[in-house]
Formats: structure tokens, C-alpha cells, sequence
């Protein structure tokens, strides 16, 4: 899975938040939210090991998520524009005084779907640059984390891979079954040809075996 992990919060308040392996990206995300400079909207992208925290802000709301770093920039905003949307869409004026984790029961089904969706599904990506919309995403510059943490705050990111392994050895086995059936289809035909050409030779050889019998019968 690309998105490993989202959250949506006003402020330093999660309302909802869904991870897909086992991880201490929760913690890390906190900090983040505390740390995080200014009220204004903004995009941000924080970088620690071979994974990247992109924030959204947007009229207070801020969504989160963590991505693997090969994932880029498109696709993991584009993810935060959706999840954007549709927080407001559901729950409008009430995200402004809700408890913490106040939509979590109901909004993260919505965050797995959409982490899941993008990234697995390639039309995710499809989409928004048939949209053009995440142009403005290539002026996000990525930041280390450490820009927005104290060293002495900074905690070492843990991710659990066997998530990521079992999807890779799925994905693993299913080429490779793919790979064998067209192996199997291409050796199947080429035995098909070397008998029809089999044949053909032999044809040619009796045809000629056949009129070399005849022909001393046609001179008498």
C-alpha cells in the first residue's frame, strides 16, 4: 500500500484518523500538528526515512497522511484534496466544535477506502492529470522532518512490512502465474508449428518418394 497512513484534525484535534499496517506514524503525525507553523492554508511535505508526511491545511482543517516516498507528490495530495472534500461535505459547520475523534467511528471506513483506492488503482492517478488539478502540488517542496521537530522531539519512525510484503508477494505470485501461462501458450504454439511443418516435409518427401515411382511408367 502507497498511503500507509491519514488523519484529519482541526488543529492539533484529531477527529478521524486510519492506518493501514502498524505503526507509530499516530505519534509522529501529533507532532507534526503541534509544530506545523501558522493558521494559513498551506501544503506541506516532511520527509523521515524512505516514507513522506504530506499536510493540507485548508480553513482550519487539516488532513494528513504518510506515503512511501516512491508514491511522489501527486497522488498522495490528491488523496488529501478527496478526503478533504468529503470530511466538509459530511459533516460541514460541525467539524467546528466536534470532540476528538468525534467522526472517527463512521469517517474511518471513508480514510481505509480512499487509502486503499489510491494507491492500488491506477485511474486514481488517471484522473487528476486528466483534471490537471494537482499542478500547483510541484511547488510543495519536501522538507526533513527535522525543519518542523526538535531532534530531542524527533522520534524513529517504525512501520510494520509485513503488510507491504504480503501485498508484494501477491503481486509476486500473480505475474509469475501470468508469466507462465504465456510461457506455456508460446511453447504450445511453437509445437504446433514444428508439427505442421513436420507434416509439410513429409509430404514434400513422399510427393517426391511417390513421383519417382511413377515416372519410369510415364517413359514406357
Amino acid at each position: 500500500m502507497t498511503i500507509l497512513y491519514a488523519l484529519v484534525a482541526r488543529g492539533s484535534v484529531v477527529l478521524a484518523e486510519q492506518s493501514g499496517t502498524s505503526t507509530n506514524a499516530s505519534t509522529i503525525a501529533r507532532q507534526i500538528l503541534e509544530k506545523i507553523p501558522g493558521n494559513n492554508d498551506s501544503n506541506a511535505s516532511y520527509s523521515q526515512d524512505r516514507y513522506i508526511f504530506h499536510v493540507k491545511r485548508t480553513d482550519g482543517l487539516t488532513v494528513l497522511c504518510m506515503a512511501d516516498d516512491s508514491a511522489g507528490r501527486r497522488i498522495p495530495f490528491a488523496f488529501l484534496e478527496e478526503i478533504h472534500q468529503r470530511f466538509v461535505r459530511t459533516y460541514g459547520r460541525a467539524v467546528l466544535s466536534a470532540q476528538a475523534y468525534g467522526m472517527n467511528d463512521e469517517f474511518s471506513r471513508v480514510l481505509s477506502q480512499q487509502m486503499e483506492y489510491y494507491s492500488s488503482d491506477p485511474n486514481a492517478d488517471r484522473i487528476n492529470r486528466l483534471k490537471g488539478e494537482m499542478s500547483q502540488v510541484r511547488t510543495v517542496m519536501v522538507e526533513n522532518i527535522d525543519k518542523v521537530l526538535e531532534r530531542g522531539d524527533r522520534l524513529e519512525l517504525l512501520v510494520d512490512k509485513t503488510a507491504n510484503m504480503q501485498e508484494n508477494t501477491f503481486r509476486f505470485r500473480k505475474q509469475a502465474r501470468r508469466f507462465r501461462s504465456t510461457v506455456w501458450w508460446r511453447n504450445v504454439k511453437l509445437t504446433v508449428a514444428l508439427i505442421f511443418l513436420l507434416l509439410v516435409i513429409v509430404y514434400v518427401i513422399l510427393a517426391f518418394a511417390c513421383h519417382g515411382l511413377t515416372l519410369p511408367t510415364c517413359l514406357k
